[in-house]
């Protein structure tokens, strides 16, 4: 089978096309056939060398991806739930890559995928939706609550935006002014442009801050929270940025709380409720571009620009 390997960490130009093994599933492990993958930012970090969290986990050659969308190929002695055929989507088995035609991984880290979308659609979603998911589940995210989401026109940001919706917050993006209308599309309420940092008028009116960008930027953390109502709740994807104590103070006197996502819910339960959400045309997925496996250099050059509309996807076969 076919599958993207690096050797050694760097640019785009290390991403190499390979033959290699199919993989065979352990007792509690599914074999997925492959049909379509998300291209992340985690993905550019892990090729160029991985960030402070990642470095001691990276060891070489690995793959890269962090969602797959496809058909159940086998199934592990212990599996239940699946049956042969049925279309999924979900996570890998942690570094071991979705840019690939086949890959093993747990059964409890997939679900059905929504029956109203496409492959490519489903492989754009699990790795964001998961964390957009969770992102509000840390917020406590409540019907009424007037929630700020920075970065809404991203792969985790579109995706929070139509959750804190679905659960009837009253949502406040931010994006660049050509995402506005884009952004209104999805359901947004109010929309800031966040190359100003111009969160004056939110003061202490916010009750749960999601931070969904890629970029590191403190200013705009600092200014985020000054947005919290007393007791408010800050949460961010940006697990290897830590709050520095200044940030902690500013939330300290507002008596509001700091969190960095983390994955603890249950993936199979979670995605199947996204997928009722989907279903019902409540979420729908937003597709940047699609490219095919051999381009995978130009996808990553486009994800590093840090300006994608929704997410980018690998089409692995049709």
């Amino acid at each position: 089978m076919k599958a993207i390997k690096i050797h050694e960490f760097g640019g785009p130009e290390v991403l190499k096309l390979e033959e290699v093994e199919r993989p065979v599933p352990k007792s509690d492990e599914i074999l997925v056939k492959v049909y379509a993958c998300g291209v992340n930012p985690a993905d550019y970090i892990v090729r160029q060398g991985g960030n402070e969290l990642l470095k001691p986990l990276l060891k070489l050659p690995l793959g890269l991806g962090l969602d797959a969308a496809g058909e159940v190929e086998e199934m592990g002695i212990d599996v239940t739930g699946f049956k042969k055929g049925d279309e999924i989507y979900g996570v890998p088995n942690f570094l071991d890559g979705t840019y690939a035609e086949f890959i093993s991984a747990k059964a409890n880290q997939f679900a059905l995928m929504p029956r109203n979308i496409t492959f490519n659609e489903a492989g754009a979603l699990p790795s964001c939706a998961l964390m957009a998911w969770n992102g509000l589940y840390l917020g406590n995210v409540q019907a009424g609550q007037r929630v700020l989401i920075h970065g809404a026109a991203g792969g985790i940001g579109n995706l929070a935006l139509q959750f804190a919706k679905s659960k009837g917050a009253y949502v406040i993006g931010t994006a660049s002014e050509h995402n506005f209308d884009f952004l209104k599309q999805l359901g947004a309420d109010e929309v800031i442009d966040y190359r100003n940092n111009d969160f004056v008028s939110l003061s202490n009116n916010i009750d749960v801050v999601f931070d969904a960008s890629p970029v590191r930027d403190e200013d705009a953390r600092m200014n985020m929270a000054t947005t919290l109502k007393e007791g408010g709740i800050f949460v961010t994807v940006q697990i290897a940025y830590p709050f520095s104590n200044e940030f902690l103070e500013v939330l300290a006197k507002k008596h509001a709380e700091g969190k960095m996502i983390r994955r603890e819910l249950d993936v199979t339960q979670s995605l199947t409720d996204i997928a009722k959400l989907i279903e019902a045309g409540k979420v729908k997925v937003v597709i940047s571009k699609v490219y095919p496996l051999e381009k995978v250099g130009e996808a990553h050059l486009e994800i590093e620009t840090k300006h994608v509309r929704g997410k980018i996807v690998l089409e692995i076969r049709k």
